[in-house]
């Protein structure tokens, strides 16, 4: 947490057959995702995902840097609940 926002580093599975978060692997989340990773498409279905797994609007939610690549970071802002591989703050 940075104030009252949350940094995730991410590491992203595209071409999954669905979208869902995965394990802790190392300092990274490992989220599974159902888009293919063309243009930034496969960052936007995840923040669109993110986005109601944390309660929050799509602009709340930042990609900090990683937007055509697997390791990426994103900032969210105020999240209104944490999923349950991420520990309470």
């Amino acid at each position: 947490m940075d104030g009252d926002t949350l940094v995730l580093n991410i590491l992203g599975r595209p071409r999954a057959k669905r979208t869902k978060i995965g394990k802790v692997i190392g300092n990274q989340l490992e989220i599974h995702v159902a888009e293919e990773p063309v243009r930034g498409r496969a960052t936007a279905h995840l923040v669109d995902f993110l986005a109601d797994e944390f309660g929050v609007p799509k602009s709340a939610i930042t990609v900090v840097f990683g937007v055509y690549n697997v390791n990426k970071q994103l900032r969210i802002t105020a999240p209104k609940k944490l999923p349950s591989p991420i520990p309470p703050r």
